[in-house]
C-alpha cells in the first residue's frame, strides 16, 4: 500500500485537503444555486465568448478573483448552469436532425453529458490538480506554501470542455450536410475541426495553471498537443471522425 500513496502529497494530508475544498466555498455555490437572482448569468455569458476569442483575458479576471475573494474557483454556478443548458440543446438539436426520439436524445445526453464532460472531466481534472501541486509548485522554503484548488481544477476542465464543445460539436452541427459527405474533402474538414478542438482542450488548460503564479514549468499541459497532430495525420487515411461520432451518440 506504500507505493499508491507516495503518489500523494506528504504530509498531514486532512487540512491540506480541507482548505482545497473550504466550506465556505461550498455553502456559497449551494446558496446561490438555490437562489437565481443571484446568478450572474451575464459575467459567465461573457466568460464563455472570451474563452473563444481571448482566453487569457478570462484567466486574468480570475487572477483578480483570487485577489478579491481569496480563492481560484468560482463561487457562482452560473457558468455551469449555462454550459450544462448549452449539452443539453446541442444533444436536443443532433437528436432532432437524425430523428432519433426521447430514447436516442436520453442515451445521447447521458454519453455527452454524464461521461464525456462530468465523468472524464473528473478524473482529467485530478490528474491535472495533481500534477499541478505534486510537480509544480516552487520549491521555496521563504515563500508561503500555496496550492491548487481542486474546485478550481475543476473548473479549468469546464472552461476547457466549452471550448471544446463549441468546435466540435456546436460549430460541427452548422456544417453536418458537408462533413458528413463519404468525400475525402469532409474527411478533412471534419477531422480537422476536432483536432483544432482537442488543442483547444489543452491550450485553455495550460492557460488556466499559467495564471497561477507559484507554479512554474507549466508548459507541460501543452506536452500532449504532439500527439493531437500525429493522430489528426493519421486519420487522414480514411478514418472520418464525424461519422464515428455521430455512430457513438446515436
Amino acid at each position: 500500500m506504500s507505493e499508491p500513496l507516495s503518489l500523494l502529497p506528504q504530509g498531514n494530508f486532512r487540512p491540506r485537503l480541507r482548505r482545497r475544498f473550504p466550506r465556505i466555498h461550498r455553502s456559497a455555490l449551494w446558496r446561490r444555486l438555490f437562489h437565481w437572482r443571484q446568478l450572474d448569468f451575464e459575467f459567465a455569458s461573457w466568460q464563455m465568448l472570451y474563452l473563444l476569442v481571448s482566453p487569457k483575458r478570462v484567466y486574468r479576471n480570475i487572477y483578480y478573483h483570487k485577489q478579491t475573494k481569496n480563492q481560484w474557483a468560482r463561487d457562482d454556478p452560473a457558468f455551469l448552469i449555462l454550459q450544462v443548458g448549452g449539452i443539453v440543446a446541442a444533444v436536443g438539436a443532433y437528436s432532432a436532425v437524425y430523428g432519433v426520439g426521447v430514447p436516442g436524445f436520453t442515451k445521447a445526453l447521458v454519453q455527452l453529458l454524464l461521461v464525456n464532460f462530468v465523468g472524464a472531466g473528473l478524473v482529467l481534472a485530478t490528474a491535472t490538480w495533481l500534477v499541478a501541486n505534486r510537480f509544480l509548485r516552487h520549491q521555496n522554503v521563504h515563500a508561503t506554501d500555496q496550492q491548487s484548488e481542486w474546485m478550481y481544477a475543476f473548473d479549468v476542465h469546464c472552461n476547457s470542455f466549452f471550448a471544446f464543445f463549441a468546435l466540435a460539436y456546436v460549430l460541427h452541427f452548422f456544417f453536418l450536410p458537408v462533413l458528413m459527405k463519404t468525400s475525402w474533402i469532409s474527411l478533412f474538414l471534419g477531422n480537422t475541426v476536432f483536432a483544432l478542438a482537442a488543442s483547444a482542450y489543452l491550450y485553455t488548460t495550460y492557460l488556466g495553471y499559467q495564471a497561477m503564479p507559484f507554479l512554474h514549468h507549466q508548459e507541460v499541459f501543452l506536452y500532449t498537443i504532439p500527439l493531437v497532430a500525429v493522430a489528426y495525420l493519421v486519420s487522414l487515411f480514411g478514418f472520418n471522425l464525424s461519422h464515428h461520432l455521430i455512430d457513438y451518440y446515436f
